[in-house]
């Protein structure tokens, strides 16, 4: 009988942020994420940023303006915590759902203020997170309020039904990226993008639509592409003048969401710039046959020839050392202190805890800090 590898329904959801907003994005999130497993779905991708938004502001406003700045200041205040509340109702959601669900986030590292990342996370059926993925390389705009991560959050992560990856707009089109997920055996890719391109270049549908089929070639994976898409409120929001607001209405330049099989065939969308939840069902054995023909991680490769080497350390920025033991406090005193002086996450990397897995959350110096409680799910 040998192996089987089945069917699986995956599902992309096409959608706007509620700008700006986390809670209520969070909650749309939710609901969309149990629409589509009561719809069937095992695997739901989601687009870039959408808790709380993406900062497309900076395709129609100046960096140092003030509505740039009031934006960027509104987006740091919405931003997810790694764990936090909104990642338990995430979680929550995809074990209702009984699926495997990769959102896009902006998210902010506990105790800190200033520095964001452009985030996916990665949750499981039973609603355990599973870890993130920081996109390691800001895209224009992006690079004024979001830092690149590091190798700690690259990679596939194992599913029932394989390993899966993802990766986050113009990441999905770097090659070594690529490559370095074909040669770890991805299987289903979830790829993040956000509501609109600037008008620089082709609308995001185009390129939503061949980086899709490309990464397919190259990875003999599905791809899940979702898309971002606009909404009144964030159209209001923008402040835009009335050209930018016909650019960002013109139903060309938003959605697209699609579903690729490994073979290059468009099996779901692409959609239009409404909001929605793509589904296709998803065989994995193309993948099986398409391997055969050209697998580039192995028998259709000279591994004498070329070779990659991904890093996956964190760096450290800051380190103590020998640092004298600090005098004992009235127990209000020290808990203040403790607060403020407690390590970031920025300051600490992965390999420091000894796990090659996303940092948790400083849970022990967030209660002292009298901060809202976290999950303590693994991540």
């Amino acid at each position: 009988m040998g192996d089987q590898y089945g069917m699986v329904k995956v599902a992309a959801v096409q959608a706007a942020s509620v700008f700006l907003d986390r809670e209520a994005s969070t909650a749309k999130a939710c609901r969309m994420i149990r629409e589509a497993g009561n719809n069937g779905a095992r695997v739901i991708g989601f687009p870039e940023g959408f808790i709380p938004a993406h900062p497309v502001w900076y395709h129609h406003h100046a960096a140092t303006g003030t509505v740039a700045n009031r934006l960027a200041v509104e987006l740091f205040k919405n931003s997810v915590e790694v764990p936090g509340p909104e990642t338990a109702l995430l979680c929550a959601a995809a074990r209702d759902a009984n699926a495997y669900v990769v959102v896009g986030i902006c998210e902010k590292i506990s105790g800190t203020i200033g520095t964001m990342f452009n985030t996916q996370l990665y949750i499981a059926p039973d609603g355990t997170l599973i870890r993130k993925h920081q996109k390691i390389m800001p895209t224009v705009g992006e690079r004024l309020v979001h830092m690149g991560g590091f190798g700690d959050t690259f990679g596939t992560f194992q599913t029932e039904f394989g390993p899966m990856s993802g990766l986050i707009c113009g990441e999905n089109s770097n090659p070594l990226a690529v490559f370095a997920l074909t040669a770890e055996g991805t299987r289903i890719h979830v790829m993040s993008w956000p509501n609109h391109f600037p008008t620089s270049g082709d609308p995001m549908r185009n390129r939503v639509s061949v980086d899709s089929q490309s990464f397919a070639q190259m990875s003999k994976a599905f791809v899940i592409s979702a898309c971002g898409t606009v909404d009144e409120d964030m159209i209001g929001k923008l402040e835009l003048s009335p050209e930018q607001e016909a650019i960002v209405r013109d139903r060309r330049f938003s959605g697209g969401s699609v579903i690729v099989a490994p073979n290059l065939r468009i099996i779901a969308g692409p959609m239009g710039a409404e909001e929605g939840i793509l589904y296709a069902d998803c065989d994995l054995e193309i993948g099986i046959k398409m391997n055969l023909r050209h697998d580039f991680s192995g028998h259709y490769n000279r591994p004498d020839i070329f070779q990659l080497h991904v890093n996956r350390a964190a760096p450290h920025i800051y380190n103590i050392h020998n640092a004298p033991e600090r005098p004992a406090l009235p127990d209000a005193h020290s808990e203040g202190l403790d607060a403020i002086a407690g390590p970031s996450a920025l300051l600490e990397s992965p390999a420091a805890a000894g796990s090659a897995d996303v940092p948790a959350a400083r849970a022990d110096g967030d209660r002292r800090a009298g901060k809202r409680t976290r999950s303590k799910r693994p991540v």
